[in-house]
């Protein structure tokens, strides 16, 4: 679903040292919750929370995607661009650490900021055109892109890109859409990727 620009050459290995973990992330997401009203997009961090938390203490990961993720041969690091006020991500990115946490260390995992590195995400595009997050971005041990996946799985992005053409909204009809999938797309997904 990425294009990355093969005229830009990016530093990796610079995104993913200043990264950070996902405690990092969920730590600064109710810093931004706390200031309230004085953050832009305050409206859609408490649901964004409440979806996110919900997910780190029921999900369970599927059978097939656990045992892919144990018998991992080489670490890899995993770069996820994102934001708080993304409502895709925090549909993603729990399952994103669970899998990470199942791995035993074989993947290490960090956190950038979209609107605060704009080269990064530019890289990846998806359609070439917007800036949709969360971009996962798989780098070997020498920070070299071996896989991206995002922003989101085939089936959500269809149903977005149709209610978009309508001229429609389609946070409503997406969630309802993760509701029902229960994270079973993302995480079918990622079992695709971690074996690609």
């Amino acid at each position: 679903m990425n294009n990355l620009s093969t005229e830009t050459q990016i530093d990796y290995k610079f995104y993913f040292d200043k990264s950070v973990s996902y405690e990092k992330y969920l730590q600064n997401f109710q810093d931004e919750i706390a200031i309230g009203d004085k953050s832009e997009f305050a409206e859609y961090l408490p649901q964004n929370w409440q979806r996110l938390s919900r997910m780190d203490r029921k999900l369970k990961l599927k059978e097939d995607l656990q045992n892919a993720v144990q018998n991992l041969e080489k670490n890899v690091n995993w770069l996820v661009i994102n934001e708080h006020w993304c409502g895709d991500a925090s549909q993603i990115n729990p399952v994103i650490n669970k899998v990470v946490e199942a791995s035993n260390g074989m993947i290490s995992l960090g956190f950038v900021y979209r609107d605060e590195n704009e080269e990064l995400i530019d890289a990846h595009l998806t359609n070439g055109r917007s800036r949709s997050i969360p971009i996962l971005i798989e780098l070997d041990s020498d920070y070299n892109v071996v896989n991206t996946y995002g922003p989101r799985p085939a089936e959500a992005q269809k149903l977005v890109e149709e209610t978009l053409a309508q001229g429609g909204a389609y946070n409503i009809p997406l969630h309802t859409w993760y509701a029902k999938d229960k994270q079973q797309a993302i995480q079918d997904d990622l079992l695709a990727f971690i074996q690609k």
